[in-house]
C-alpha cells in the first residue's frame, strides 16, 4: 500500500479559481453572459447544467438558458444556436451533450460561432488545438491538465495512458498532453487495443474516462500511479466512477469521481467564458 497517496481535491481548487475570476470581473467591470442550450430531461444534463449556473451566479456572470423539449428536432436546436449567435448578452456558450437519438451533432457544434465556442468544440478551435494556437480549450481535458499541476505533479515526460477516445475527452486531451506545454508521451487505449492491462501498468499516470463503473483494478496498475478518474455511470440512482476504489491504495495521488473532475470542468468553462470576454482563449 502507499502510504503517501494524495487526493487531488477538485472542489477546493475550482473554489479557488471562481473566487479569482469572480475578483477579475469584479475588478474589471466584465459584463458577461454564460448560455446553454439544454434538451430533453436527462436528470444528469440536467443537473450539469443547474450547476453551471450556480457557477455563474457566485462569480457574476448572467445566466442566459434555453430549454427544449426531447421532441425538439435538429432545425429547432439549430435555431436555438443562431440566436444565442446572434444574441450580443450572449459572450459564449455551450449545448449541452448528449442530443436526443437523430439529431447530428457535429452539424450543431458546427454551427456555432468559434468566436463563442465556451467548450472549445468547435471544429475550427480542435484545429487550433492540433496547431497549438490559441484558442478556447476543451473543458474536461483542460480541468485534468490543471488539477494535476496545480498539486505539483509534472507531466514533462511522463508515460500516460487515457482510457478512452471519444471527442470531448480523450482525443482533445491526448492532443493537449503531447503538445509542448506537458510533453508527455500519451497512449489512447480503446475497444480495439489489445491486451489494455499491458499498457496500463506502465502508466505513470492514468485517465479513466470510459464511462464503464469499476473498470480499472488494482492489478492493472503500477505501485505510484497517478489516476484521475473522469468517466460516471448512474448505477441505481448512485454515480459510479471509472476506477475501482480498491486501485487508490496503490496511487501516489488520485482524483476520485464524482468530485473531482466534475467541479474543476465548470470553473474551466467559466474561464473560457472570461477569456472569450477578453478576446483571448485559454
Amino acid at each position: 500500500m502507499n502510504v503517501n497517496n494524495k487526493i487531488l481535491d477538485g472542489r477546493k481548487l475550482s473554489a479557488e479559481i471562481k473566487s479569482e475570476l469572480a475578483s477579475k470581473i469584479k475588478s474589471e467591470k466584465l459584463v458577461i453572459g454564460l448560455g446553454t442550450i439544454l434538451v430533453g430531461s436527462d436528470p444528469s444534463s440536467r443537473s450539469y447544467v443547474a450547476g453551471k449556473h450556480r457557477d455563474c451566479a457566485e462569480v457574476g456572470i448572467n445566466s442566459i438558458q434555453i430549454e427544449l423539449p426531447d421532441s425538439a428536432s435538429e432545425l429547432e436546436i439549430l435555431q436555438a444556436v443562431g440566436a444565442l449567435n446572434k444574441d450580443p448578452n450572449c459572450t459564449g456558450f455551450i449545448v449541452q451533450l448528449p442530443l436526443p437519438n437523430g439529431v447530428n451533432t457535429n452539424k450543431v457544434l458546427e454551427a456555432i460561432n468559434p468566436k463563442k465556442d465556451a467548450d472549445g468544440l468547435h471544429p475550427l478551435n480542435l484545429g487550433k488545438l492540433v496547431l497549438q494556437q490559441q484558442a478556447p480549450l476543451p473543458c474536461t481535458p483542460q480541468a485534468i491538465f490543471e488539477l494535476v499541476s496545480k498539486n505539483g505533479i509534472s507531466w514533462d515526460g511522463k508515460d500516460v495512458v487515457v482510457l478512452g477516445r471519444g471527442t470531448t475527452v480523450g482525443r482533445p486531451l491526448g492532443l493537449m498532453l503531447s503538445g509542448k506545454a506537458a510533453n508527455s508521451t500519451v497512449t489512447l487505449i480503446h475497444t480495439g487495443t489489445r491486451d489494455l492491462a499491458s499498457h496500463t501498468r506502465r502508466a505513470d499516470i492514468v485517465i479513466a474516462a470510459l464511462g464503464k463503473p469499476h473498470f480499472l483494478k488494482a492489478d492493472m496498475v503500477k505501485e505510484g500511479v497517478v489516476l484521475i478518474d473522469v468517466g460516471l455511470t448512474r448505477v441505481n440512482e448512485k454515480l459510479i466512477g471509472d476506477v475501482d476504489p480498491g486501485v487508490y491504495s496503490k496511487a501516489s495521488a488520485y482524483s476520485p469521481a464524482p468530485g473531482g473532475i466534475g467541479p474543476m470542468t465548470r470553473a474551466m468553462l467559466l474561464r473560457n467564458v472570461v477569456g472569450l470576454a477578453n478576446g483571448s482563449a485559454s
